[in-house]
């Protein structure tokens, strides 16, 4: 004999949101080059390792983003890991319309924009992008990376930007 499942409750989005955010990320800059050879980019904190062998890492994209195409259509991508400093990066690259690179220090790497100053990135060809919900997911196959762990990184937490404690 099997049972059925009740269907789920309607869920609170705004209390799932809150609940979510009891999760402490870092926060990373996802940058790539358009078709027309501009740098792009958006702030992220859905940023995780997926698989040591391959190198793979996932980041995911609201599918209402403007981005999205462009994202989905780049062969490269640059994920950024920012540092405790950067925090008006984070702010920048989150905030639109701006121009999000003006002014900054940045290099390209594998056809990626890298930017200066942080904790580690990483620069993935882009190997997959599943739609999953009101989101895709990109899985990308990591080329090149770089860590600097003299840099404390930022944080985010119930909403809020976060640093490490000095002596935890």
């Amino acid at each position: 004999m099997s049972q059925t499942s009740p269907p789920p409750a309607e869920i609170d989005s705004r209390a799932l949101r809150q609940a979510l955010g009891q999760f402490a990320t870092g926060i990373a800059v996802v940058t790539a080059l358009d078709t027309q050879g501009q740098p792009i980019g958006l702030t992220v904190n859905s940023f995780s390792a997926v698989s040591l062998t391959p190198p793979l890492v996932l980041w995911c994209l609201d599918n209402r983003s403007h981005n999205l195409a462009a994202f989905q259509g780049a062969s490269h991508h640059a994920i950024n890991i920012l540092a405790r400093a950067q925090e008006d990066i984070s702010n920048r690259f989150a905030t639109w319309p701006t121009d999000r690179f003006a002014g900054l220090k940045w290099c390209a790497n594998l056809g990626a924009p890298v930017l200066s100053g942080c904790c580690a990135h990483f620069v993935v060809a882009n190997e997959t992008c599943h739609l999953s919900g009101d989101h895709s997911l990109f899985i990308g196959r990591i080329e090149h990376f770089s860590a600097d762990a003299q840099r404390a990184p930022l944080l985010f937490h119930a909403g809020q930007y976060r640093a490490l404690a000095e002596n935890a």
